[in-house]
């Protein structure tokens, strides 16, 4: 079963997708694919916390496309859904919310480990 820390009870992801339809794709399916270098961060978050929120955009849409919770590990298999454009393995996840969220209401919220800058 998955350990749990208390030390890192909930971490938070944003995921920049280059086009809506991998968005769609993820929240038909409940799966999502990311670049390798993305793979260890998440696998480790998703072992050692408690919960996994990723939040979706789209990159130059202005908003959030929605968010979801990781729902696996990320495994070894790659999905035919995005094709052949550097992904790693699939991992499942559950949405939350699948509805556009614009930046602006998201401006109050600040990252302290990016120089505070605003969340988007």
């Amino acid at each position: 079963s998955k350990s749990l820390s208390p030390n890192i009870p909930v971490c938070y992801f944003i995921m920049k997708s280059s086009n809506l339809q991998n968005i769609a794709i993820s929240q038909q399916k409940g799966i999502w694919s990311t670049t390798p270098s993305n793979e260890r961060k998440l696998n480790r978050a998703f072992w050692e916390s408690s919960t996994v929120y990723l939040v979706f955009s789209v990159q130059g849409s202005g908003q959030f496309q929605g968010f979801a919770r990781m729902a696996s590990e990320i495994g070894c298999e790659k999905s035919q859904d995005w094709g052949s454009a550097g992904f790693g393995g699939v991992f499942k996840v559950e949405w939350i919310r699948k509805e556009s969220i614009p930046f602006q209401f998201a401006h109050h919220l600040l990252n302290p480990w990016n120089d505070n800058k605003k969340v988007q």
